[in-house]
Order: C-alpha cells, then sequence, then structure tokens
C-alpha cells in the first residue's frame, strides 16, 4: 500500500489546526487498518475498536509523526502494537466467524468455508512475530520494503519470519489436508 500523493499535506493540515483534515485519512485507512486487526484478534468487534482506537491514536499523536516517513507504516505500526497490546492483555481466542467463501456449488461453498476456518483457526495458532507479517503480506499486500518500515524489522528478518510463518502454517494445515 502506498501513501495518497495528500497524505502528508493532509497530516500537516492536521497539525496546523485543520481536523477536518484526518477525515480523508480516516476513509482511505480504516478499511485496511480493520483487516490488519481482525487477522491479529480474529474477532470483529474487538478488530473494529482496535481500527478505530488506532486512528483516534494516530490523531492525537499527529504531531510526533514525521513526515520524512511514510503516513500509512507509521499509522500500522500503531494498529500492531494496538493489536499486540489487546492480545497480551487477552489470552483465549476464537477463530474468525465470517463468510469468506465465493464457490460456485453448495459443495465447493462449503469446502471452501472449511478451508477458510482452517486457515484462520490456524492463523490464531500461529506465534504474533510470525502472523503480522503474514497478514501484513498476504492480506494486505504489503512490500517486504513496507514490512520492514512498519514493523520496524530489517529487511532479511522480514523475509525470514515470512518464510518460518509460510513453514508453520503449511504444517499446521497438514492434518486438515490429510483427511480431504
Amino acid at each position: 500500500m502506498v501513501d495518497g500523493p495528500e497524505d502528508a499535506e493532509l497530516v500537516a493540515r492536521c497539525v496546523a489546526g485543520d481536523p477536518e483534515a484526518f477525515a480523508p485519512l480516516v476513509q482511505r485507512y480504516q478499511g485496511p487498518l480493520f483487516t490488519v486487526a481482525l487477522r491479529m484478534v480474529g474477532n470483529r468487534e474487538d478488530a473494529r475498536d482496535l481500527a478505530q482506537g488506532a486512528l483516534v491514536k494516530a490523531f492525537e499523536k499527529l504531531s510526533t509523526f514525521d513526515p520524512s516517513y511514510r503516513f500509512f507504516s507509521w499509522l500500522y505500526r500503531i494498529a500492531v502494537n494496538e493489536c499486540l497490546n489487546f492480545r497480551s492483555r487477552r489470552k483465549p481466542q476464537e477463530p474468525i466467524d465470517e463468510d469468506l467463501a465465493a464457490g460456485e456449488s453448495p459443495e465447493r461453498q462449503a469446502q471452501a468455508e472449511e478451508l477458510s476456518r482452517a486457515i484462520e483457526e490456524a492463523l490464531v495458532k500461529l506465534p504474533l512475530e510470525y502472523r503480522v507479517v503474514l497478514v501484513l503480506r498476504h492480506f494486505l499486500g504489503l512490500s517486504y520494503d513496507e514490512l520492514s518500515e512498519v514493523l520496524l524489522i530489517p529487511d532479511r528478518t522480514v523475509k525470514s519470519r515470512l518464510y518460518t510463518a509460510r513453514q508453520l502454517l503449511a504444517a499446521m494445515l497438514e492434518p486438515w489436508r490429510a483427511e480431504r
């Protein structure tokens, strides 16, 4: 995801006293923030609260934003931190209860729903350091450079964590595949 051309301008206007300039940023990023939060915590209501909380925190802390960095990286880092803090306060996790399938026949749709459920259950069980790289890479499409910037880790660490996360996810899904 790339900042819109006016992100820096909108942030500058907010810092200068125009709170209405934050609305386009909310519209642009609330969906992706919700997706990150949903994949991190596995619950729609909690994800909505966390995404909204990240936006509120970003608004409150806009004066600390360094415009030499990308706004979305700074914002996603806030959202990821909110999710990590939330997860550390709350231990038990439930798998995501949503219909991600778009199969043609009822049988194919049922299989797709089952696979989706298996993936969501496996994602929730992954250690957070691996889950966050998978979510940001595969559900939001961030590049390795963007992941490095958002997570504040070197590019090589991003690649290593992604590799390990994929291996762990595949191993967790192996029993499900064996049943089919």
